[in-house]
């Protein structure tokens, strides 16, 4: 049966909750589990297929034609599974799900709230087509408090009740801000968090926290006293060089292994570390240098190319260069404007 990880996040949005559980994925997936991951967007749009890239950033269009969130793309990329349309869903997919049942009747005249109709059918997208996995990541868009995440968390409250014990796991991805004119690294903005996750029924296993520099023990059991948490499993989750250095650096500070700890997997096997090594060692010792120009409409949000981005860079790993790229805005050719390379 598939173990389940849910992945929260909470203080600010943008931590990275999606390079989260694509590194934690491919860890799981470097020791030979059977790895599949998921997104929960809570906003109402049914795909982000009609968003603007400026607000959303790319639309990653699955292999079976589906518009999906751009997380998945990193999912791809740092597991080598092929995403598909029922590896994510929104509010809106699910409210028109819903819908469409009580018009058709299905509901038998019932009045149809958010628990448990709602909740019940983001449970059965959940669980749905896992048989042949051995842990499922879901990732739940959004941040800790924002109204519209609600009935999400809530569904993943009652899988942690109606799994058999042992079979979910909380991950919590917070932020430690610095406060320069203090000097000190804040964990209250993490306590908090935690606390409003746990007035909704969620107690969070293991807490990923985003940081710009080392933080230090004292730090490190504060949280762990304040937010009910193992001090092993306050994982600390520095700023690196590229995204791809994510695995290693998780894995150097024992994320995966305080994950199977938590499931009661123990021994675990060995992970497999040497492609991910060598992918590393390919970026940071590059033998050449190639400038690429890419002309695009959204060249002031930069996701919004997000797997153009990926490939290029894939492709500059594998060839091993270093690959700069030059933004050029479309709207200076229409107007006639000289463009040149840096």
């Amino acid at each position: 049966m598939a173990r389940y990880i849910f992945i929260t996040g909470g203080v600010v949005s943008s931590l990275g909750k999606g390079i989260a559980a694509a590194a934690l994925g491919a860890l799981l997936q470097s020791r030979g589990y059977r790895v599949r991951l998921r997104k929960l967007d809570p906003y109402l749009n049914v795909d982000p297929g009609t968003m603007s890239p400026t607000q959303h950033g790319e639309v990653f269009v699955t292999d079976d034609g589906a518009e999906t969130d751009l997380d998945l793309g990193h999912y791809e990329r740092f597991t080598g599974r092929s995403a598909t349309r029922t590896d994510n869903i929104t509010t809106g997919r699910i409210y028109k799900n819903i819908l469409d049942k009580e018009r058709r009747g299905d509901y038998l005249g019932a009045t149809v709230q958010v628990i448990p109709h709602v909740t019940n059918e983001i449970k059965e997208f959940v669980l749905e087509g896992n048989d042949d996995f051995d842990f499922v990541l879901c990732e739940i868009g959004g941040t800790v408090g924002d109204i519209e995440a609600m009935p999400f968390m809530e569904a993943i409250r009652q899988l942690g009740n109606d799994l058999p014990r042992g079979n979910a796991v909380y991950v919590h991805l917070t932020l430690m801000p610095y406060i320069p004119a203090a000097g000190e690294l804040k964990t209250k903005p993490t306590q908090h968090s935690v606390k409003e996750l746990q007035a909704m029924g969620i107690h969070p296993d293991i807490l990923l926290v985003r940081s710009d520099r080392e933080i230090p023990e004292a730090e490190r059991r504060k949280l762990s006293l304040f937010c009910n948490v193992r001090s092993s499993a306050v994982i600390q989750a520095l700023d690196v060089a590229n995204i791809y250095d994510v695995p290693l650096a998780y894995h150097r500070e024992g994320l995966d292994d305080e994950v199977l700890h938590a499931f009661g997997i123990d021994p675990a096997p060995v992970p497999r570390m040497d492609a991910w090594k060598n992918v590393c060692e390919r970026i940071r010792t590059p033998e050449g240098e190639v400038t690429i120009a890419i002309v695009g409409k959204y060249t002031g949000l930069k996701d919004a190319y997000k797997s153009l981005i990926e490939a290029l860079h894939h492709g500059g790993i594998a060839n091993r260069v270093k690959i700069h790229l030059e933004w050029i805005e479309i709207g200076d050719f229409r107007e006639g404007r000289s463009v040149s390379l840096s």
